[in-house]
């Protein structure tokens, strides 16, 4: 979906946050002709995450890399790793083993440092110790549980590190219930943010336990044009598609894919379009979703 006015005002605003602190002023200027360009040139059509890509694709010609977020990103690959014996547990304890394991999926996706916010680690303690209090539309669970019946492929589209262990538990319980099922993990092909990539999921033990692979691109989303084909292929060709957070809404809502969205509602914009207060949960496949910009 393309990027609206505030998502356009976001990423500029926070180009400019970036740069504040460095000296050369006629330099700050120039990129900031250049990022204005681009959102100009491209708002109209790019999505939010293909928009960031590129934006950090002028970054690196004018400034040295943006952070390095492999120590933030085996930080919390190792909280949520400790945490993953407890949760198990509690899910394996519930009335509803997948409806308890997208609470947790959900409550996860609080681990991003993509949506100019603070990743408060007690609020995401909070987030993990509430998450069974959290209400799973009955309508829609079922609808899933119908289509995972009836599916052979499922893809499954990450979106953060830590998160991704709690995505490790949903494909753990998902191969168990649904035994004729396969299922391939599509994450990030390169860096980019906090995203998960190859790493975190070797990291967490995902790669041992189902089929993994990159998506060949540092777009924080999955933009269907851009990744590879192996993965478009993947995704393509699904029964059933999960898509993992904000940036693969931004980057698959309206590609006529009819994923199932699962993702915390973090930002103003996202709050403002599911009427939700902040840190509400989402699940729903696309057809079921209506948003007003």
């Amino acid at each position: 979906m393309q990027a609206n006015s505030m998502c356009l005002a976001c990423l500029f605003n926070k180009q400019e946050a970036t740069i504040r602190p460095f000296k050369d002023e006629e330099k700050k200027k120039e990129y900031l002709r250049e990022v204005l360009k681009l959102l100009y040139d491209h708002g109209q059509s790019g999505s939010a995450p293909w928009l960031s890509m590129k934006i950090d694709e002028i970054y690196a010609r004018y400034f040295k890399p943006q952070i390095d977020y492999t120590a933030i990103k085996h930080k919390y690959n190792q909280y949520m790793l400790s945490k993953e014996q407890i949760v198990e547990q509690n899910i394996r304890a519930s009335d509803d083993l997948i409806a308890s394991c997208i609470k947790y999926v959900c409550a996860g996706n609080f681990i991003d440092f993509g949506v100019g916010m603070k990743v408060d680690d007690s609020i995401l303690k909070d987030l993990l110790e509430k998450a069974q209090t959290e209400t799973v539309s009955e309508t829609e669970l079922a609808q899933f549980k119908e289509d995972l019946a009836n599916a052979r492929e499922l893809a499954y589209l990450t979106d953060n590190c830590g998160e991704i262990v709690m995505d490790k538990l949903f494909i753990k319980i998902l191969r168990e219930m649904y035994p004729n099922l396969h299922i391939t993990v599509v994450l990030r092909g390169k860096p980019v943010i906090n995203d998960a990539t190859m790493e975190d999921a070797e990291e967490i033990g995902l790669t041992g336990l189902v089929d993994c692979i990159g998506n060949g691109v540092a777009i924080p989303g999955t933009h269907i044009g851009e990744i590879s084909e192996e993965a478009r292929n993947i995704i393509l060709n699904a029964d059933v598609v999960i898509a993992k957070g904000q940036g693969n809404f931004e980057g698959l809502y309206g590609e006529k894919i009819n994923p199932y969205f699962l993702f915390l509602c973090k930002c103003e914009l996202f709050v403002k379009r599911f009427g939700m207060k902040q840190f509400s949960s989402v699940f729903a496949r696309e057809d079921e979703i209506h948003i007003t910009e």
